[in-house]
């Protein structure tokens, strides 16, 4: 494709407008289906139920938060008993956030709404165009992640 035909398309503003459109459209059911926590704090949930036992900037990385959002998100989700910090002193303190077992629960029961939410989002598109459409979004934040060095590399 021609630079001047990839300028016209604005696939990045589409990238941007899809995303903005998502989070409201969770906000919405969310609120519609009265859940405790939001789904920012969802996505926490959802890092920590995979990955029991992370670093506050791990989380953050994964998240694709800055430390401001995610510490604020990790007070909020601690304060309702569905993480805890567990103070781990090597060089300095560090800490260490796991989910509860009530962060579990939680999770649990808002799982189904975010697997409709993600259903409804792909309604009319083949199982080969998502697999397209995902290989070509993993092709650009590769593209991304090695010229902008946002993750740790491991």
């Amino acid at each position: 494709m021609e630079k001047e035909d990839l300028l016209k398309s604005r696939i990045g503003l589409k990238l941007v407008a899809i995303g903005k459109m998502s989070k409201v459209f969770a906000l919405q059911r969310f609120a519609k289906e009265e859940h405790e926590i939001s789904p920012e704090q969802f996505s926490v949930l959802a890092v920590l139920a995979e990955n029991n036992g992370m670093h506050q900037s791990q989380i953050g990385q994964a998240t694709m938060k800055d430390k401001a959002n995610i510490t604020r998100i990790i007070n909020i989700l601690e304060t309702n008993g569905l993480v805890r910090r567990n103070s781990e002193v090597d060089k300095r303190k560090v800490n260490k956030i796991y989910i509860t077992e009530k962060g579990i629960k939680a999770y649990e029961k808002i799982l189904p709404t975010i697997l409709d939410i993600w259903q409804s989002t792909i309604d009319g598109i083949n199982a080969s165009e998502i697999e397209v459409m995902l290989k070509v979004l993993a092709q650009i934040r590769q593209n991304l992640d090695e010229k902008l060095n946002l993750r740790e590399k491991v």
